[in-house]
């Protein structure tokens, strides 16, 4: 089985060596499934299980425990692997849809060119035979666009212009083809680690008051609650929790496996309430977004008087070459031209309306978290009942009876020694 990367991750940022409660509180886990995740990790990457003399397990692993799970799992090779190769696709598909938008531009603005230079020398020649000197066809190529473009995409250009907007901004720039993609279709769900980060919170507000808590606690994280706390369910058996009865009939909840610590840790600073980030329409520029309008309203223009001058169907096969090969793809570049523009349209509509949404989710969240530091004196009755059940538990070496890191033997005749060394010292300071 695969080691959940959840799990990988909490082992490193706890110090490889961790309780059950630790990990499912550092990953926003079930506890029972941080305990199978716990024991097949160990039993993969080398780790050894100690046994405190309260009967509460630790797990203890090597610092190179990923070096080991890679040698022993190909999977996680070839995962690593394809990160690392979707990373070179993903921007390949990301900066094409720029490169098709200048390469549209460019081939429409030559089969424009070509056609009127044709129907030009067409109708000077037509003028010569007639007697007349009109002083030749007059055509406008705006030659500044395509040069400036590909001016644009120098390299040391871009490099210039990003150093000059984060001496100003002091934010890094992606450059003008990411750009074009952000434009397109933005820079994906903000919130996409909203669950993991929900749970995450929660099981720091659980550990940050020594695991015993009040429901008002956990409602800032919660989207949807009730007055007869049945939100408090989930929370309960993702962190086998339990409800107890205050003498005035009030519950409050305390999470045994979660005040058991490998060491001890200091409170974590957690937010008063589970804010949603609203979704940006783009993280390019405000001139990268206003060049990408220019571009895409200069495409769709182009293919419009592209269509005009191809309506007799003779003009394509007389010519041929790249007007034959413009035609043949027409519809595909008009419609381009259309969706470059449309897309984004329809998207920040759908924006304003997710925004709201969140916005009013935040501010109800806000709400609570208002409300309990205004909290009455019901509440603050919970929350003293509440403080009776809680406390830590910080198992350390003088705690451990049994490990798997040495024979039961040996370890064995280490407990006898280090009991007869503990006797003889409270021999002495009795004497």
């Amino acid at each position: 089985m695969t080691p959940n990367p959840q799990i990988v991750k909490s082992v490193e940022q706890l110090n490889y060596r961790v309780t059950v409660g630790d990990v499912a509180a550092q990953a926003g886990l079930e506890l029972n499934l941080a305990q199978q995740g716990l024991l097949a990790l160990a039993a993969d990457a080398g780790g050894h299980m100690q046994v405190a003399d309260s009967g509460e397990i630790l797990y203890l692993f090597p610092k190179n425990f990923r070096s080991i799970l890679r040698d022993k799992y190909w999977s996680l090779r070839l995962q690593q692997w394809w990160e690392k190769v979707w990373k070179v696709l993903f921007y390949i598909i990301r900066i094409s849809f720029g490169i098709i938008l200048i390469a549209s531009i460019i081939l429409m603005l030559v089969a424009i060119a070509v056609i009127v230079i044709s129907v030009s020398s067409s109708r000077d020649g037509d003028d010569r035979d007639r007697g007349y000197n009109r002083g030749g066809g007059f055509m406008f190529i705006p030659r500044f666009w395509i040069g400036d473009l590909f001016w644009f995409f120098d390299p040391n250009y871009n490099t210039y212009r990003r150093q000059r907007r984060q001496q100003v901004s002091g934010q890094s720039q992606i450059n003008f083809l990411e750009a074009i993609f952000s434009f397109l279709f933005g820079d994906g769900n903000p919130n996409e680690n909203l669950a993991e980060e929900r749970w995450q919170k929660i099981g720091a507000v659980i550990r940050n008051n020594n695991g015993a808590v009040v429901a008002e606690q956990i409602a800032p994280y919660l989207d949807e609650v009730d007055a007869d706390e049945d939100y408090m369910l989930p929370v309960l058996s993702r962190f086998n929790g339990y409800p107890e009865v205050s003498p005035q009939g009030e519950i409050i909840y305390y999470f045994p496996e979660l005040q058991v610590m490998a060491k001890e840790r200091k409170p974590q600073p957690v937010s008063a309430y589970l804010q949603e980030i609203l979704w940006r329409f783009s993280q390019a520029s405000s001139g990268q977004i206003m060049l990408s309008i220019g571009l895409g309203g200069l495409n769709l223009i182009l293919a419009l008087v592209l269509g005009s001058l191809l309506q007799d169907g003779t003009v394509a096969a007389e010519l041929g070459g790249i007007v034959a090969l413009v035609a043949s793809i027409y519809w595909l570049l008009l419609g381009y031209g259309t969706a470059f523009l449309a897309v984004p349209l329809i998207r920040y509509f759908w924006i304003q309306g997710r925004n709201k949404k969140i916005e009013t989710r935040n501010s109800v969240r806000q709400a609570r978290a208002v409300a309990l530091n205004q909290a009455g004196e019901d509440v603050r009755q919970k929350m003293s009942f509440a403080r009776q059940f809680a406390q830590t538990k910080v198992i350390s070496d003088r705690d451990i009876t049994y490990t798997t890191e040495t024979d039961l033997l040996d370890q064995n005749l280490k407990n006898i020694d280090r009991d007869d060394r503990e006797w003889q010292q409270r021999l002495e300071s009795g004497s």
